[in-house]
């Protein structure tokens, strides 16, 4: 059996003697008095009173008979309750022998007879009846609310908080039922469109190709800047092989996000990687920004080419990256061009249409920093044994050709 419960048990027992037993005992701890004696000696005195009261004719012969019977009585029932108060105490006494024998006895018959020991040392069980409980109850209550809307089935916000509800559950067939119904009455809501592409998606492998994609490229032609929406979309185009529509989703993303956020990092890292395993893809704006860009005049004009003494260290298909940086701040390129080895020597020109951010751009810095690293990885971020080369600092307004020759090697 359970020890805990065992000294649970005990703990308790010893907590109500704490507060019974002082009771008793205290009866025990009084000095004892000589009541008898007592009574005795307040008779005596009171007699005298009398004697003198008869005496001084204060009193008569017959009221001095009268207070003398009473006195002999009184003192009769003192002596009758001295006897009562010592039985008691004795009983007291039982009472307490009684009281520790038979309470911890008591309570150990009636739990073996009623109680159920081992449902202590079954706590986790018990645990996961609760949540199992509160998932049940969860159950119900959208069992209710379907039953709600087969009345009631034109009620478009009812769909919507179904197909919620089902979703939470992870009952996606049953979501996509509800939100089909919300999308057919509520229409072409973003946030509706949204939940059923989801669902759909969950429905089917976590797939995004076909209704779901189309659903998202909904969303963006009412929100072009819902983020959800660029994410989902984004994968969507990546799950169907369109990278460069990928790209331009997740960049677009990128650029509604605050640097210093994890989700940052993440896009971040998705078009790096989306760059390395498709050299196809245009790093650039769309071709909206890229008109604006072509407006700012601002561009910058670079010759790479690769040192001898390194030539042997790169292959021919190895990625060399050519971009811009701020002097301060973060690292992240302000306009970058992507070619090959097997391209150098070459001449390039940066310009805003190649910025990765709107806010981060060749237009908004005086001075820049020019880079080309040859990547052996295909990895956009820098790795060690990359192959690099560095012009420290130029002027936007510098129209020259700036040269940069790769032959460094990263540590």
């Amino acid at each position: 059996m359970n020890i805990l419960f065992w000294l649970i048990v005990s703990t308790l027992i010893l907590t109500v003697f704490l507060f019974v037993l002082p009771a008793f005992w205290r009866k025990q701890l009084i000095a004892p008095v000589d009541l008898d004696q007592e009574n005795i000696n307040i008779a005596k005195s009171r007699l005298r009173e009398l004697k003198e009261s008869k005496l001084s004719g204060a009193l008569s012969d017959a009221e001095y008979e009268e207070q003398l019977a009473d006195l002999e009585l009184a003192l009769s029932d003192d002596l009758d309750i001295k006897k009562s108060i010592q039985t008691l105490n004795d009983q007291g006494r039982w009472a307490v022998y009684a009281v520790i024998l038979v309470i911890p006895l008591l309570a150990t018959g009636l739990y073996f007879l009623l109680g159920n020991y081992p449902a202590v040392s079954h706590t986790a069980e018990m645990s996961v009846d609760t949540e199992t409980a509160k998932v049940a109850e969860i159950g119900k209550m959208v069992n209710r609310l379907a039953e709600k809307m087969n009345a009631n089935p034109d009620d478009g916000q009812g769909w919507l908080m179904l197909g919620r509800s089902y979703r939470a559950l992870e009952q996606y067939p049953k979501a996509v039922d509800a939100l089909a119904n919300a999308y057919r009455i509520l229409g072409e809501k973003p946030e509706v469109m949204m939940l059923y592409a989801d669902a759909l998606a969950s429905n089917n492998d976590k797939s995004l190709i076909g209704q779901p994609s189309d659903l998202i490229t909904k969303v963006l032609t009412l929100e072009p800047e819902n983020m959800e929406a660029l994410w989902l979309g984004g994968m969507a185009k990546a799950q169907s092989g369109e990278d460069q529509a990928a790209y331009d989703r997740w960049k677009k993303l990128l650029g509604l996000l605050s640097p210093d956020t994890e989700d940052y990092k993440n896009i971040n890292g998705l078009l790096d990687q989306l760059l390395a395993e498709n050299p196809q893809i245009k790093a650039g704006e769309t071709t909206n920004k890229t008109t604006v860009a072509w407006v700012s005049g601002v561009e910058v004009t670079i010759d790479v080419s690769l040192a001898d003494e390194l030539k042997a260290s790169a292959k021919a298909g190895d990625i060399v990256f050519i971009y811009a940086q701020a002097l301060s701040g973060p690292k992240m390129p302000l306009a970058i061009e992507r070619k090959k080895v097997s391209d150098l020597p070459l001449t390039v020109t940066l310009n805003d249409a190649m910025a990765m951010m709107p806010a981060m751009k060749l237009s908004s810095f005086p001075q820049v920093k020019l880079l080309a690293r040859i990547s052996t990885s295909g990895n956009a971020m820098q790795q060690p044994g990359d192959l690099i080369g560095v012009v420290e600092s130029v002027s936007i307004d510098d129209k020259t050709h700036h040269k940069i020759i790769i032959n460094g090697t990263i540590k």
